[in-house]
């Protein structure tokens, strides 16, 4: 009991001041766009676990393990590093190298519209980002990959507690999937999204509607992309500096409003503008 407690203890005193940190810095977790990362933060969190595993090891072994001799031996503590804990961790770290590869490329290509993030109103990231696209809407392969992710680690996590003694908790060389597999399919899927036009904010000055994001690149044809507001087609206007698009309202729509564009036949996740937020006197009021 007293060494899983000093064990819990210990990886407070780690991810502790890590996740303090990341909350109010995540650059070390974020894209280029700006977003934070489902590859990044996941391998992060691998590597925390796996240096926390070490050290309280370390911290037993030395104490009361016995010393230098009770790391030694066919079934040492350390047994199940190379054979289930370092493929664990090489899942994640696989996919963080090779999805930034593959974006990049696309992004550099213009197979892919990555448009920065929208500033928040705390300067913080929004943890939602682990497991959402960057229009905001919930991702199903990022979802698996993170929740999966986390079982596991809850998994490894609670069967050390349970028998610090023991070493690394013998789990079966099969678990490497549950990191692997949903690495995989979180890898496959950066390869093989589309080009869809991405929007990141939309405003309304007047009977002025102005749309950012990315991806509204005009057809073949040359023809700009349509904006489409409940269902209602409008002309569309680019903007040769800012890249966002224009259009004007009819007087009949008013917010909130739905807003998706098309570009090159691919559509947009739908928005929704809601209007303008209201102060904090009158919205109290």
């Amino acid at each position: 009991m007293t060494s899983a407690l000093c064990a819990l203890l210990l990886l407070a005193a780690l991810a502790g001041p890590l996740c303090l940190r990341l909350r109010r810095h995540p650059a070390f977790v974020t894209g280029r766009d700006g977003r934070l990362s489902t590859s990044t933060a996941i391998a992060l969190a691998w590597t925390v676990i796996l240096v926390w595993l070490l050290l309280a090891l370390l911290g037993y072994g030395l104490t009361a393990g016995g010393g230098v001799s009770w790391f030694h031996g066919t079934d040492g503590p350390l047994s199940t590093l190379t054979t289930v804990y370092l493929p664990l961790l090489g899942g994640p770290y696989v996919a963080l190298i090779a999805a930034k590869t593959v974006v990049g490329l696309r992004v550099e290509r213009g197979s892919l519209a990555k448009p920065a993030a929208p500033p928040t109103a705390s300067g913080r990231r929004p943890l939602r980002e682990l497991i959402a696209n960057d229009s905001g809407r919930t991702d199903l392969v990022d979802l698996q990959y993170v929740t999966l992710s986390a079982v596991t680690m809850l998994y490894v996590v609670l069967f050390f507690l349970a028998d610090v003694g023991a070493g690394l908790p013998r789990l079966p060389k099969e678990i490497w999937a549950l990191t692997g597999a949903p690495a995989g399919a979180y890898l496959v899927n950066k390869m093989a999204t589309r080009p869809n036009p991405v929007i990141t904010k939309a405003s309304v000055s007047g009977d002025r509607l102005t749309i950012e994001g990315g991806g509204f690149t005009p057809d073949p044809a040359g023809r700009p992309p349509l904006v489409t507001v409940d269902d209602t087609p409008l002309e569309a206007r680019p903007d040769p500096l800012t890249g966002a698009l224009t259009t004007t309202l009819p007087p009949t729509v008013k917010p909130p409003l739905t807003v998706v564009v098309t570009a090159r036949g691919l559509r947009s996740d739908p928005y929704c503008y809601e209007g303008p937020a209201l102060p904090a006197q009158q919205s109290a009021g």
